[in-house]
C-alpha cells in the first residue's frame, strides 16, 4: 500500500495527474504507435519450403567407353549421368553429386579413372589414372577397398576400352554391315535367275 501511495504522489507531481488517468493515457499511446508501426512496416515475406532436389535417373548401361568418352560425364552437363572409374570398371554415381558433382569434394575423380588417386588418396592431377605400377601391397589394399565400396552402393554400368580396341569394334560392325547390305543385294539376283530356270523348265515341258 505504501508503494502504490508513494508511486501516485510521484505520477501526481511530474504530470498533475491520477494514476488511473495516466495508465489511461499511456495505454492509449502505446495502442496508437503499434497501430501506425503497422501501417509502415510491411510483413516479411515468406520463404517458400525448399523443394528436394528431383531423384537422379536410373542408371543407363554404355558397355564399352572409352577414357575421353568418360571425360563428358563429370557432370559439367547436368542432363548426363555423373560417372568414374576405378579399375577399368564405370560407375554411376549421380546419387551422391554433393560429393562427387562440381563443388564436391571428390569432384575431380568424376569423368576419370580415380584408381590410382584412390590408391594414393592422392588428389593431385596426375594420379587420375588407371595406371597401378609401382603402388605397394598397402596402397593396393586401399584401393581394393575403395573398389568394394563402390560395388555395394553404386551400379556398374560399364567398362573401360583403348582407343585401338573400339576402333577395332567399330570396324568390325561396319564389315558386318556391309556383308548383310550386299548379301541383301544379290537375293534379288539370285531370284531372278531362279525364275527364268523355273520357265525354262516348263517349257521343256509342254514341248515334251
Amino acid at each position: 500500500m505504501a508503494f502504490y501511495t508513494a508511486m501516485a504522489d510521484t505520477i501526481h507531481a511530474y504530470t498533475g495527474l491520477s494514476p488511473a488517468a495516466f495508465f489511461t493515457i499511456l495505454a492509449l499511446m502505446l495502442g496508437a504507435y503499434r497501430l501506425v508501426s503497422s501501417m509502415f512496416v510491411s510483413d516479411a515475406p515468406e520463404t517458400p519450403p525448399m523443394q528436394p532436389p528431383p531423384p537422379p535417373p536410373e542408371p543407363v548401361q554404355l558397355g564399352d567407353v572409352t577414357l575421353d568418352e568418360l571425360r563428358v560425364y563429370d557432370g559439367s552437363d547436368p542432363k548426363k549421368p555423373l560417372l568414374m572409374a576405378i579399375k577399368g570398371q564405370i560407375y554411376d554415381v549421380s546419387r551422391s553429386r554433393m560429393f562427387y558433382g562440381p563443388g564436391g569434394p571428390y569432384a575431380l575423380f568424376a569423368g576419370r579413372d580415380a584408381s590410382r588417386a584412390l590408391a594414393l588418396m592422392s588428389f593431385d592431377h596426375n594420379d587420375l589414372t588407371g595406371n597401378l605400377e609401382g603402388l605397394s601391397s598397402a596402397e593396393l589394399e586401399v584401393l581394393q577397398d575403395w573398389e568394394y565400396k563402390f560395388m555395394e552402393k553404386y551400379v556398374k554400368v560399364g567398362q573401360l576400352v583403348s582407343e585401338k580396341t573400339r576402333k577395332n569394334a567399330d570396324d568390325n560392325e561396319c564389315n558386318e554391315t556391309t556383308t548383310t547390305t550386299t548379301e541383301g543385294n544379290q537375293d534379288p539376283e539370285r531370284h531372278k535367275e531362279e525364275e527364268i530356270k523355273e520357265k525354262d523348265t516348263t517349257a521343256e515341258t509342254q514341248v515334251d
